[in-house]
């Protein structure tokens, strides 16, 4: 890992370049589309600090040279009150990218790493992920396994 990293939790004020890095992040996984964007990054930056602010999501930052370099967000959901068992809420890992030039050196594990940390200190019952082909190996090594327990329909 590059040693000028630092990981810190984000902060509301983070909104606009959270927002840019989003536009960023989805861009790439449409390759290039040149279709206009149906919503403006600064709906996306006002979504981001609402919630940030709010604390209903938490993220993460991954700085080099003092700029936002990648980032994940965590998104608490609730679970309905069981007279039976806990109902601590399932945390829900999301919006995970690293820009290019950063990749491949560390960032990725030590955001998971700070979103595991952060799981741990709380009453959680499970860090769940949607993740693309690409980021499985990552989270397969932060010990993110497979379950039979999550069915979906689309």
């Amino acid at each position: 890992m590059t040693t000028d990293v630092r990981v810190r939790q984000a902060r509301a004020a983070d909104a606009p370049v959270l927002a840019r890095l989003r536009w960023a992040f989805k861009q790439e996984d449409h390759e290039g589309d040149p279709s206009a964007p149906v919503r403006s990054v600064r709906q996306a930056e006002q979504w981001l600090q609402e919630r940030l602010a709010g604390g209903s999501w938490l993220a993460w930052v991954a700085e080099s040279g003092g700029e936002i370099c990648g980032h994940v967000f965590l998104h608490l959901v609730e679970r309905v009150p069981d007279p039976y068992e806990d109902n601590t809420p399932v945390g829900y890992v999301t919006n995970f990218y690293v820009v290019p030039g950063h990749r491949n050196r560390g960032l990725g594990a030590a955001l998971l790493e700070a979103v595991q940390q952060h799981a741990r200190g709380r009453p959680m019952d499970v860090l769940i992920v949607w993740p693309s082909e690409r980021s499985v190996p990552l989270y397969r090594r932060a010990g993110f396994q497979p379950s039979a327990d999550l069915l979906e329909a689309r």
